[in-house]
């Protein structure tokens, strides 16, 4: 089953050592601001290569833009018989109207 976690719940969530924090947006999104410690999974990418890209034995949280993306990806996971799944509520944006901090990749020159 898929939980949903909000903005404020996730920070304790991540303590977990075991919690991994997947952020499925496309890699602008990403670059535009992402939330610190979070890994950068695209959704497209996830789908074509699951196994690989999630860790086994893991609690996996996904994050996207607003939410939706992330529970495709969190059903994904539920399929492939992974149990402790999380959705961050409301996503980044959510994360961001909480004043919480996000991090902007620099590009590369």
């Amino acid at each position: 089953m898929v939980a949903s976690v909000s903005p404020q719940q996730l920070p304790a969530l991540l303590s977990n050592p075991n919690a991994y924090l997947i952020d499925v947006r496309d890699h602008d999104e990403w670059v535009s601001g992402h939330i610190d410690g979070a890994r950068s999974v695209p959704l497209d990418q996830l789908r074509a290569d699951p196994d690989h890209e999630l860790p086994q034995q893991a609690v996996l949280v996904f994050v996207c833009a607003k939410g939706a993306r992330s529970l495709t990806a969190a059903k994904l996971a539920e399929r492939l018989g992974y149990e402790a799944i999380y959705n961050v509520d409301g996503g980044t944006a959510a994360w961001a109207r909480a004043g919480l901090p996000l991090v902007a990749a620099r590009a590369a020159a």
